[in-house]
């Protein structure tokens, strides 16, 4: 393939790789979204392999990477189950932060890649180098900490350091004067070591970096690490001067960063707070006097039964699942109850949160799995002035995104969160294995409320019981 073809390839699979991030804005078009992205990726590595830049004989060994990278991508995606996704996007993040490190010291210890190079562009060059591997190692071991965190590997709760803003402080400014040294450097040999040792405190501080951040703020860990991810292939791009790679990288990295914040947004809370952690701990601060009450009083249970009837006399319904229904892959049967109550004239809808699940999108996937209708599905923005006109609002496997306490209480971990208003509803109805608190670790006084129904139990069978009771 010609270099002016393979740049055409590229043109065409930036446009088809920007088309793919408006298809996914939306459920509509996310279907066409993911088609976009796959040709694009396919006409991209085509152009890669077939390029000027590889020679004939790279060629089989390019293809048996493929071959066995795209077997093992197959069995995951055969195998993880939807619960499973969130670490295994977390552990895909890591494969891209591997990969820049790799290629980075690659780059470096190859005179090849450097010959050319000389005064501001050697510089610049070297510069790539050391930022690639910086941002890698960071996204590296910072998604292994995630995917340890989301797969339950490592606990939920933050790990706070003494002095570790201090700790981060120090090892930023060490990282800029072995970068110094490092460009300063006459030889291979003699750069080496500064960058060894950044590449260990950036390893150490992705660690540092995740494992102080609570359980109730992983979601957006995930949205961030996808933005590193991004960053980190576009620093890939640079070293190797593939442009494709930098406008990718550059897609994903600035994508990642737009949804980190929309969701930091939707949690009330600021991006630098997150990454530098805290949050989700098991403990709240003392309550001052007068301050809000804890959860006090008794739950009242309810049987499949008794929710099928709840569903039946309601003219309005609102769903909101939650990561309990992952775990129980319970949204064919939701979809089931869902069709069954519509038939009769239900108006049922369902409320999104935006950090529901364990990553951005996760409810959307397994409704849109099941074949809920796109345009019964909602935003929590877009319902939660409805609830007070609702009949039954019905919580599946949610916690932390349904709780009043970031409303009544100031002094919760989750004050000013913005949540589903669920108990506005005349009657509303949760669905839980037990009286265990979200994965924030935070009491929730919805359970107490006079209008609240407790449905203890496995979310699948339960909701096969009151599926049946309804078609009774």
């Amino acid at each position: 393939m010609s270099a002016s073809l393979a740049t055409v390839s590229y043109i065409g699979a930036t446009i088809l790789f920007i088309l793919s991030l408006g298809g996914l804005s939306n459920q509509e078009t996310s279907r066409r979204g993911n088609l976009y992205g796959m040709i694009g990726m396919a006409l991209a590595v085509a152009a890669t392999v077939f390029g000027p830049q590889v020679t004939m004989a790279g060629i089989p060994w390019i293809v048996g990477a493929m071959l066995v990278g795209g077997a093992i991508g197959l069995y995951a995606a055969r195998t993880v189950q939807m619960t499973q996704m969130p670490e295994l996007v977390a552990l895909m993040h890591s494969m891209v932060g591997l990969a820049a490190m790799l290629v980075g010291f690659a780059t470096f210890i190859d005179p090849e890649a450097s010959k050319g190079f000389v005064g501001a562009a050697k510089a610049i060059h070297e510069m790539e180098i050391y930022i690639g591997i910086l941002i890698g190692a960071v996204t590296f071991s910072g998604s292994i900490i995630a995917f340890g965190k989301l797969s339950g590997r490592i606990g939920g709760n933050p790990m706070l350091l003494p002095g570790r803003h201090w700790m981060n402080l120090a090892g930023l400014l060490v990282v800029i004067w072995f970068g110094r040294e490092f460009l300063a450097a006459h030889s291979i040999a003699e750069a080496q070591l500064p960058l060894i040792v950044m590449t260990v405190i950036a390893l150490l501080f992705g660690i540092h970096m995740v494992m102080a951040i609570g359980g109730a703020d992983m979601p957006v860990v995930v949205s961030m690490l996808n933005s590193y991810s991004g960053w980190a292939a576009a620093a890939t791009g640079f070293m190797l001067s593939n442009d494709l790679l930098i406008v990718t990288g550059a897609l994903v990295g600035s994508s990642g960063a737009i949804l980190s914040y929309i969701m930091c947004n939707a949690m009330n809370r600021s991006f630098i707070s997150v990454i530098a952690g805290g949050f989700g701990t098991t403990s709240a601060a003392p309550k001052p006097a007068g301050g809000a009450a804890q959860p006090a009083g008794e739950v009242v249970p309810v049987n499949a039964t008794e929710t099928a009837e709840l569903l039946r006399e309601a003219k309005s319904v609102i769903i909101v699942p939650g990561y309990g229904m992952a775990v129980a892959q319970a949204q064919h049967t939701v979809f089931e109850i869902t069709k069954h109550l519509r038939e009769k004239g239900v108006n049922v809808r369902f409320g999104i949160h935006p950090v529901a699940g364990r990553m951005p999108g996760h409810m959307n996937v397994l409704l849109a799995e099941a074949r809920v209708p796109y345009d019964i599905v909602f935003e929590m923005d877009e319902l939660n002035e409805d609830f007070p006109k609702t009949d039954v609002a019905m919580v599946i496997g949610a916690n932390d995104i349904v709780n009043p306490g970031a409303q009544d209480d100031p002094t919760s971990p989750i004050a000013g969160m913005p949540v589903l208003e669920v108990w506005k509803a005349k009657t509303s109805i949760v669905m839980k294995r037990s009286m265990a608190s979200g994965y924030a670790g935070v009491d929730n006084p919805l359970f107490y409320k006079d209008n609240n129904r407790m449905l203890f139990g496995d979310a699948k069978k339960m909701l096969d019981e009151v599926l049946t009771a309804l078609k009774a």
